[in-house]
């Protein structure tokens, strides 16, 4: 019988459910799945893009951990493709590959000023708050009014991590590096802009609700944002989450802290519809000092449309939420404008010819970009593993198919690699460190300690 030899490169969502997605299937050979992460631990994203403070969302971990624990996905942690393996090593021994590198850079913003000291990507600080190994332990807490840009879930998440009081995540997973970080922040007011207005946003009902139950923070709101024109009066009328969401407004509205009149809470939490920043001020020493914006106004069609009305607010921070944005990877076509893996339906083809190019395959962000949530994910790996399936005739023959070639290659080029039994030794280990603290687990944060524990060194 054929055997199919496939290489995933990526090991969250979306990698782990093309693998599971892939030996469910209905087909004609057998199939051999390797998975290549190039960080010690496996989930991607679930792990290191999700605040600690959101267990319910990171529910989705233990679905991905039934799938691995199968014990039919092999998984090669702390192995970087490019460097570690090639794409030419991939050839070499299996008959096919799937990219599924995600998304992890900030999309930019080209504003003047955008490079000032203190203006951030909010995938960096993502990255800080949830305990990444390849970030520094520290991150720059010393401004009292900050600035997010962006109205998307990501955009809330930094906002709410920025705003509320440390001790409240002692609950969470959160890294001691990361709690000792917040615990000592100078924060007092946080804005958030949108370019659009309150029935536009990109957030979700459950995002927004929990910015409202901070303890000790207020929340404002400005009454001149919801002067609704008709195309923002259907969306509310006819979308029952545009509904919830101007329902929650509406209610922080009715609240003493609206307008700054009569809040009594130690932090704030302002939102700002109908501004798209148009400048970042910075001081003599090249700081970040305040934010420029202009006032738009709805298009009538949804969208917005600049008044010419300039505002300024002074910060000392400020942290760009407006997207995320795929990296290149080496030998692989690559959608410089887009972030993306050019592709047809998760077939990758050449940027310029649009060719076919046989054995490789994306999925996830990198196929399609950084929208939609994991429902979405799941259906892009359905697409991608049922070209893999029919592509049979197209696949790679590999010189040397073996499973032992790999564990053997990386030896070879003395690769610390972590499989799956050193996960679960480092995940028992992270949950015994939470046990004295009654907390679900603590992050280990430096990545040779990772790796050390994993390989139970």
């Amino acid at each position: 019988m054929t055997k199919l030899r496939l290489a995933i490169v990526g090991a969250g969502p979306a990698g782990i459910y093309a693998a599971d997605i892939l030996l469910k299937a209905e087909r004609k050979f057998d199939v051999s799945i390797d998975l290549f992460e190039q960080l010690p631990a496996p989930y991607g994203l679930v792990r290191y893009g999700v605040a600690p403070d959101h267990p319910r969302i990171k529910g989705i971990i233990t679905a991905l951990r039934d799938v691995l624990d199968r014990g039919d996905i092999r998984i090669f942690g702390n192995v970087r493709f490019g460097e570690d393996i090639t794409l030419e090593d991939l050839k070499n021994h299996y008959n096919a590959v799937i990219f599924a590198t995600g998304a992890i850079r900030d999309t930019s913003l080209d504003i003047p000023g955008i490079d000032a000291v203190g203006s951030y990507g909010a995938a960096d600080y993502v990255s800080w708050f949830d305990g990444h190994p390849d970030v520094p332990r520290e991150w720059p807490l010393d401004a009292e009014s900050v600035a997010v840009i962006g109205n998307g879930n990501v955009a809330l998440d930094v906002a709410r991590m920025l705003a509320k009081h440390a001790e409240d995540l002692l609950v969470t997973e959160v890294p001691q590096n990361v709690y000792e970080g917040l615990a000592a922040s100078k924060v007092t007011d946080v804005h958030v802009f949108g370019r659009r207005g309150p029935a536009q946003v990109k957030f979700t009902p459950l995002e927004l609700r929990e910015l409202g139950e901070l303890r000790d923070v207020d929340m404002v709101v400005y009454d001149e944002d919801f002067d609704y024109d008709e195309a923002s009066r259907d969306a509310v009328a006819s979308n029952k989450q545009v509904m919830v969401i101007d329902r929650v407004l509406q209610s922080w509205r009715k609240r003493d802290s609206v307008n700054n009149a009569g809040g009594t809470a130690s932090r704030r939490l302002h939102l700002h519809f109908w501004a798209r920043p148009v400048e970042l001020r910075t001081d003599e020493e090249g700081r970040v000092a305040a934010i420029v914006y202009e006032r738009t106004k709805p298009d009538g069609e949804g969208g917005a449309v600049g008044t010419g009305e300039m505002r300024e607010i002074e910060i000392q921070a400020l942290y760009r939420a407006v997207g995320y944005f795929g990296s290149p990877l080496p030998g692989v076509p690559f959608d410089k404008k887009h972030g993306v893996i050019p592709n047809r339906e998760g077939q990758v083809i050449e940027a310029k010819s649009n060719q076919r190019v046989p054995g490789i395959y994306a999925t996830g962000w990198i196929k399609r970009g950084p929208v939609g949530l994991i429902g979405h994910t799941k259906s892009d790996a359905m697409e991608t593993v049922r070209h893999i399936i029919n592509d049979q005739g197209s696949w790679w023959q590999p010189s040397d198919p073996s499973e032992e070639a790999i564990p053997a290659l990386l030896a070879e080029r003395g690769v610390q690699w972590t499989d799956l039994d050193g996960w679960h030794r480092l995940d028992q280990h992270e949950i015994a460190l939470g046990e004295p603290h009654e907390r679900a687990r603590v992050k280990v944060v430096p990545r040779d300690e990772m790796v050390r524990i994993s390989r139970g060194e």
